[in-house]
């Protein structure tokens, strides 16, 4: 499951005044495939904009003081629907899904040498981006085939199904995104800011503007403008005020994403890394980039060993077992469920459990999971601070996961510098409501550095010296290296793993055998 949210925040001060928070089912088909129903993330959005609405009543605060609204989504997430009847034509296609993994290998093939990264987009060929389900979606599902042929389908990422419906839907709804979840679809020049004519002809799809000011026309904020759309983890970028280059963060959701701003000048990576479009606030405002480390499964582990291996029965549980032992015990967990993301990009890989003995238990592999998303983070932010040349002197943190305090700890051990987790840990909605409250027409939220209200936090210091960080980070490189090559779609044959001197001598022996038995045989 995932979470949609409705929060509201004071434009002055930051503060949260009321929230409501629904849970969303996803679900899993096949092997790789994750996927949400269009429809019922629709009706946790109304049901959250409804409560939420409620519980300010209660509060005795005018909703007609709601200026703006913001959204942001998970960035990749692709989904099309028919723009005549406003129905999903399938169900969201979830960022973390394997499904279009033959279409990548098609690709990296046809590109020169098998170069899986694409400069125009600043993107690795991946099976995480949209273009490639966009595709899928068109080659395996009849109802979408259809629909573009006919000239009525409509793709988008969930901004843009959130905002069309919110807009009108089939009665004038507004298509459209912004240009941090753009950046995201593998269709989007970075250097231009613009679609790119040549990758959108390959999928064959008809591609909108980007955003800038809708009205809501349903629901109780109806009137109220949409006036800011960030990707989460521009909206975490943003929340988390990092506005000046060099300044970074990192999100544990159910991935984990850190991102360096880097400017206005968009910075190529060497490492593995992704470049991206971190924010553009305002029409006539510059584009901010950014370079992201993404992993595929931080949060999602959590939810792995309560539901696939009932070990835990909540979140909370994880912290308490791994507290109770303190260490793994020589255990690595690479949870390569979805392959490697940064800075590998090996979509082959699978997730191993590995140095287990007789002694390891459940406690051990518990902290063995939390280590495991504090090792993904300290590869990316090595890359990182080999791509720029500025080490960080700190990281700030956010997301569900930095509640768990243990976590938060071995993330400092593990770096060898501060974590540093602010007070009020939904900055991704924060970053969403500034970009709205500050947007053309609204401005009621200023981002001038000596207007923006500093946030408390809490600062976790590494307590382990760096000789032990650095030998427990090399056994986990090791076992990342066992985890690589596991899956693959071409087809294997038995003795594909056998090498050729052992095959031709097992047969030699086979048939020797055979021979002696069969003498054996007619001399009886």
């Amino acid at each position: 499951m995932f979470k949609e949210d409705v929060l509201v925040f004071n434009a002055k001060t930051a503060e949260l005044l009321s929230h409501h928070q629904v849970e969303i089912k996803q679900s899993f088909p096949k092997e790789g495939w994750v996927e949400e129903d269009p429809k019922e993330i629709l009706q946790s959005v109304y049901e959250c904009m409804d409560r939420t609405c409620e519980k300010l009543t209660q509060l005795n605060i005018d909703i007609s003081n709601i200026k703006a609204v913001g959204v942001t989504n998970q960035r990749e997430t692709t989904l099309v629907w028919d723009k005549e009847t406003g129905e999903p034509l399938y169900n969201a296609i979830v960022w973390l899904d394997l499904r279009t993994q033959s279409t990548v290998e098609r690709l990296i093939n046809k590109t020169p040498g098998r170069n899986k990264n694409h400069l125009k987009t600043g993107l690795p060929i991946s099976t995480y981006f949209s273009a490639v389900k966009l595709r899928w979606l068109m080659d395996n599902v009849e109802k979408v085939h259809e629909a573009v042929l006919s000239h009525r389908a409509m793709f988008g990422t969930v901004d843009s199904w959130l905002i069309w419906c919110l807009t009108g839907g089939k009665k004038g709804g507004v298509h459209c995104t912004d240009v941090t979840n753009a950046s995201r679809t593998m269709l989007f020049n970075i250097h231009t800011m613009d679609w790119d004519p040549e990758l959108c002809k390959y999928v064959q799809i008809c591609i909108h503007t980007v955003l800038y000011t809708f009205f809501l026309k349903s629901g109780p904020l109806t009137g109220v403008p949409i006036s800011g759309c960030l990707g989460d983890q521009s909206a975490a970028l943003v929340g988390q005020m990092c506005f000046k280059d060099g300044q970074a963060k990192n999100t544990y959701g159910t991935g984990c994403f850190l991102l360096k701003n880097v400017g206005t000048k968009p910075v190529m990576s060497d490492h593995g890394l992704l470049t991206t479009v971190a924010y553009k606030l305002g029409r006539d405002k510059p584009a901010c980039y950014a370079l992201e480390g993404s992993v595929a499964i931080a949060g999602a582990v959590v939810r792995w060993l309560k539901d696939n291996l009932g070990i835990i029965q909540t979140s909370t549980e994880l912290e308490k077992l791994a507290a109770d032992v303190g260490t793994s015990y020589g255990c690595y967990f690479v949870p390569a469920f979805s392959g490697l993301y940064a800075p590998y990009w090996e979509p082959s890989a699978r997730g191993i459990i590995c140095g287990l003995t007789q002694f390891t238990n459940r406690s051990h592999l518990a902290f063995a999971a939390l280590e495991a998303v504090c090792f993904q983070t300290r590869e990316i932010l090595d890359a990182m601070n080999q791509d720029s040349g500025i080490h960080l002197s700190q990281l700030q943190v956010d997301g569900g996961m930095t509640s768990n305090r243990l976590l938060m700890q071995l993330q400092a051990d593990i770096l060898c510098i501060p974590v540093v987790k602010p007070s009020m840990p939904e900055t991704t909605a924060l970053g969403a409501a500034m970009a709205a409250g500050a947007a053309e027409g609204v401005s009621v939220w200023s981002l001038n550095p000596e207007d923006l209200t500093e946030v408390t936090s809490e600062k976790f210091e590494p307590q382990i010296n760096p000789e032990e960080s650095e030998l427990r980070y090399a056994r986990w490189k090791k076992a990342v290296q066992r985890a690589m090559n596991w899956e693959t779609t071409e087809p294997t044959s038995i003795f594909s793993s056998v090498p050729l001197g052992f095959y031709i001598l097992g047969s030699m022996f086979m048939l020797i055998g055979a021979k002696y038995i069969a003498g054996q045989c007619e001399s009886e």
